[in-house]
């Protein structure tokens, strides 16, 4: 399974409100559309603890896929790289992680 995981803040003078509302709305609808998508999920962060690297992200957004190919075909497909372009707009600060996963449940 792939997991891309989203790590982000908002601009300083974004509508926190209004973004969520987005998030759980539309962009939420567009996420789970998304050719091969088994599990998408969208949180703001509470804690953390880190040691020795800089945090203080506000959001956290994780989409999964079942294989790398399922992944590359939906993520890097030119619309969706388009759309993400746009999305970005609405992002302060963020970090892409994808990641392999390799147990769990």
């Amino acid at each position: 399974m792939i997991r891309l995981m989203v790590l982000y803040n908002l601009p300083p003078d974004a509508d926190e409100a209004a973004f969520v509302a987005w998030r759980l709305s539309t962009h939420a609808e567009y996420i789970r559309t998304m050719p091969g998508v088994v599990n998408a999920s969208f949180g703001r962060i509470v804690e953390e603890w880190s040691s020795g690297m800089a945090g203080g992200y506000r959001f956290q957004s994780t989409v999964e896929w079942p294989d790398r190919p399922s992944f590359e075909r939906a993520f890097y497909s030119d619309q969706a790289q388009a759309d993400l372009k746009r999305n970005l707009e609405k992002l302060g600060d963020y970090r892409f992680i994808v990641t392999e996963l390799l147990a769990g449940g």
